[in-house]
């Protein structure tokens, strides 16, 4: 009887949610999820379209090393990704244009899409973007979690046959073998990880890395990042998922590991792994939804994307456990319930989550 009765009223908070946003997004045959409809992909291809070539409000953090380089302009710095607000958000603003346009190729805004990309991803600015990286104080900027974007960017690109696509890919390389480089001298260095739930977060950063390895065969940078995951996280056990989350997360730190090491460790071993790792108390702990009290401020807003990014690991979990394993259906239902709760609130007119929130909505929905 509680068990109908709690699936019950599971049903009905996420049609609430849905029918704020059912032109945009269609529920699964099997509930299991949501799909972008080409409208719902329109209003989030929209966002980006509005800053990605925008300049102002921006946050560079960038060190100066002399007057000359501290008076530069974003975009002067940054020819390539200087708009919505910071470089990660730009470069992640791109990366969503991408896996939109692969996704809906009918796309009213496919066009403009492509006349922007191509003034953005350009040989000439990628490789203004590489020499960045260069400057005295730069090497460790944006790691890991820009870095991880440029790389998920690529790895979109990689994998797509069309001539737009072809060109930007090509135009990236620079910066991506330079992002690589970078990954695979600080990778041996990495005694502890960043166990943070925003921008350095060691996990996170390494599931793109991953990816992007695994997907364009690059098999030594795919040993690296394997090894480092076992060392680093190997042997960790009860995370303290309870204390989860700090006041402006965007990553849940036990959520991210764990998606990590599902992808690093066999079957067998994962599971063995993640009995130890999360006992039952706390993974409920991680289902209560995060309260956003106010979206126009910029760290509190990051909680929305808390909830895109434990719906796509929980999602990414559930699938990886046992039919009958009890944690299977409560991560289920979970990733459906953040992602629902948060959907309505992308479009905000608050630019402190308007400039970024898209790209994790898509990559909840579409990975």
């Amino acid at each position: 009887m509680k068990k109908r009765y709690f699936l019950l009223l599971f049903v009905l908070l996420v049609s609430k949610t849905y029918a704020q946003v059912s032109d945009l997004y269609t529920l699964k045959k099997d509930s299991s999820g949501f799909d972008l409809t080409i409208k719902g992909a329109s209003q989030l291809a929209s966002l980006p379209l509005k800053c990605i070539t925008q300049q102002f409000p921006n946050k560079t953090n960038h060190t100066s090393n002399s007057d000359s380089d501290h008076i530069l302009l974003p975009k002067q710095i940054h020819p390539a990704f200087f708009g919505c607000f910071d470089w990660h958000s730009s470069v992640h603003g791109h990366w969503m244009l991408v896996k939109l346009l692969k996704q809906f190729p009918s796309l009213n805004e496919a066009s403009l899409i492509r006349k922007v990309l191509n003034t953005t991803i350009t040989k000439e600015n990628i490789l203004k973007e590489v020499k960045y990286f260069d400057m005295p104080l730069t090497s460790s900027w944006e790691r890991t979690y820009g870095w991880a974007w440029i790389l998920k960017l690529d790895e979109e690109l990689f994998k797509w046959d069309d001539p737009d696509a072809r060109n930007w890919h090509e135009a990236l390389q620079p910066l991506t073998e330079k992002i690589v480089s970078l990954w695979e001298n600080f990778l041996p260095k990495q005694t502890y990880a960043n166990r943070t739930g925003v921008h350095p977060n060691t996990a996170f950063g390494l599931v793109f890395a991953l990816d992007y390895a695994r997907t364009e065969n690059k098999i030594v940078f795919e040993k690296a990042i394997i090894q480092s995951a076992k060392n680093i996280f190997g042997k960790d056990i009860n995370a303290p998922a309870i204390w989860e989350p700090n006041g402006s997360d965007f990553l849940s730190p036990s959520l991210e590991e764990a998606d990590l090491m599902r992808r690093v460790l066999s079957k067998n071993d994962f599971l063995n792994w993640f009995r130890k790792y999360f006992s039952v108390q706390s993974l409920k702990h991680l289902t209560i939804l995060p309260v956003v009290s106010d979206r126009s401020d910029l760290q509190i807003v990051h909680l929305d994307g808390l909830s895109f990014s434990r719906s796509w690991c929980m999602n990414g979990l559930a699938k990886t456990l046992p039919e009958k394993d009890a944690s299977k259906k409560l991560l289920q239902r979970s990733a459906i319930l953040h992602l629902t709760t948060a959907l309505p609130h992308i479009v905000s007119g608050e630019y402190g989550g308007e400039h970024w929130l898209a790209s994790f909505a898509v990559y909840a929905l579409l990975n």
